[in-house]
């Protein structure tokens, strides 16, 4: 691993790289397992990983922590080389273009996002914090020209603000949120979280504890901010040690306060703890349920009955990777082509559209044209899982994908559901069963295709090799999410399954 100090390092090792995709995590040091997540999906999505470690004196105001902000430079580069970044750029103040008393005159020219946006939450009690975050992030940007960037979920109002920012300013670089990691008891990991006391961490569990209780209230129907609101700040108050600065509800894109939630909105607080302040906050919306496992597990027919059952939208993802499958296919072109098959799906329109039929979920239109029955032929089987780790293919679809999912309220089953397109998702499942399982009733679902002289034992080796090469693809392999139930079913009846899916539902969100 390199260890740029100077500008011209990032110089002399970004022109070798440019056939590569590069990801820049932006952090202050402090590694803790927050970051690592940021790292470890930069690194499963891009080639290059580079790591910057700078504490920002432009986002600190005179009476916050910048003396005391925890620093440990060596510490943190062994820990990014353990977990693979190629690169950590760590600058001082000089070399960002900073000097003297940052009070005073930080910078010659800073970036000023827009005020609607830094009027509200952090940045109606941190004056300047945001105007200090953009001009760094956007130096950094400039500096590094990463093609991706990772920023967490924990710091909403940054995030809203930097994807403005790149949008606005027209910066190269595609803006990737990633969920909020806690400790075990719900509290919100944070670098701040080192100047807790035992005492106080057990105090903060109450934090996250409160938004639940909104969301679980927002899930029963409840659409005023005001009463949201209200909600955490009773649930907050019955801890006498949490001195609370603000509780605000707003549109998670523009940060506008809401009255109502009419579809998505952000529910953010910022808190006290001694001298330790901490925010943190949780994204309203109708739930996500992701559904993943290996190929057989019965996750189509499962996931469609319950989304029928629950009044979900069902997106069924295994059909679009078999449409796009079927449209390589029925082109004539090999399947280990990537370049023709990513120049083949770049803008590919797929439909699926509620089945009548009880054998098939949904009616599935690629390009305009049906393949509902065509998509399940052996021959698409057998090349799906060759098709779907191609990273061009992944890209367009899982952007398809999470265009679905940006109101919520929806049911969605596959391989990455839950570790990769949805991993905010409310509820996850990991459905499986044993390779004999899947190979039987794979049988029985050809059969009923018309399909005869099938060797079973054949079929559970297929499912056994094509486990493998799910599980160990470089692009997303298939893996039960941390957060994930598991549910074998090899002795459940399809109805057994569908009903512990639908009680976990209900006792995640209306009880």
């Amino acid at each position: 691993m390199l260890i740029a100090r100077t500008i011209s390092e990032i110089n002399s090792y970004r022109p070798r790289q440019q056939k590569y995709i590069i990801a820049l995590v932006p952090t202050m040091g402090a590694i803790h397992q927050g970051h690592i997540s940021l790292i470890e999906r930069a690194r499963k999505e891009c080639d290059r990983v580079i790591v910057s470690i700078f504490v920002n004196p432009l986002q600190f105001s005179p009476t916050e922590d910048l003396a005391e902000y925890p620093r440990q430079l060596e510490t943190d580069c062994e820990l990014c080389e353990k977990l693979g970044v190629d690169l950590v750029f760590a600058p001082t103040p000089e070399v960002m273009g900073i000097a003297g008393d940052t009070s005073i005159q930080p910078l010659t020219t800073t970036v000023i996002p827009p005020v609607s946006m830094t009027s509200g939450l952090c940045g109606k009690y941190r004056p300047g914090h945001f105007q200090g975050v953009a001009t760094i992030v956007t130096k950094l940007f400039n500096i590094i020209r990463p093609d991706r960037a990772y920023f967490g979920q924990k710091d909403a109002q940054q995030l809203a603000i930097i994807r403005r920012l790149v949008s606005d300013l027209n910066i190269p670089v595609k803006i990737v949120g990633c969920p909020i990691i806690r400790e075990s008891s719900g509290l919100a990991l944070s670098s701040r979280n080192q100047y807790l006391t035992a005492e106080e961490k057990e105090q903060g569990v109450n934090i996250y504890s409160s938004l639940k209780q909104a969301a679980i209230a927002f899930y029963q129907g409840e659409k005023l901010a005001s009463k949201l609101t209200g909600i955490v700040k009773d649930n907050l108050t019955t801890v006498s040690e949490i001195e609370t600065q603000y509780i605000e509800l707003v549109d998670p894109k523009t940060l506008e306060p809401l009255e109502n939630v009419e579809s998505t909105g952000l529910l953010a607080v910022a808190v006290y703890l001694g001298n330790t302040r901490l925010i943190d906050n949780i994204i309203l919306r109708q739930p996500i349920v992701a559904i993943d496992g290996p190929a057989g597990a019965g996750k189509s027919t499962v996931t469609r009955r319950v989304a029928e059952q629950l009044g979900l939208l069902y997106l069924d993802t295994g059909a679009m990777y078999r449409a796009v499958t079927w449209l390589v296919t029925n082109s004539n072109i090999d399947v280990n082509d990537e370049e023709k098959i990513a120049d083949l799906v770049k803008g590919v329109k797929i439909d699926l559209i509620p089945s009548e039929s009880s054998d098939l979920p949904v009616e599935v239109y690629v390009n305009g044209q049906e393949v509902t029955k065509p998509i399940r032929t052996p021959e698409v089987t057998a090349n799906v899982s060759t098709i779907a780790a191609q990273s061009a293919v992944r890209e367009e679809l899982v952007t398809i994908q999470q265009s679905y999912g940006k109101k919520g309220g929806i049911i969605a089953e596959g391989r990455d559901i839950g570790t990769n397109v949805f991993p905010d998702a409310e509820l996850k499942i990991f459905l499986t069963a044993s390779p004999s399982e899947r190979a039987r009733r794979r049988l029985l679902d050809l059969q009923n295709q018309g399909y005869q002289n099938i060797d079973l034992g054949e079929l559970e080796r297929e499912i056994v090799e094509r486990d493998a090469k799910d599980s160990t693809r470089a692009i997303d392999p298939l893996k039960k999410a941390h957060d994930a139930i598991e549910i074998m079913t090899d002795n459940l009846t399809i109805e057994a399954v569908i009903n512990k899916i639908v009680q976990l539902y209900q006792r995640s969100f209306f009880i």
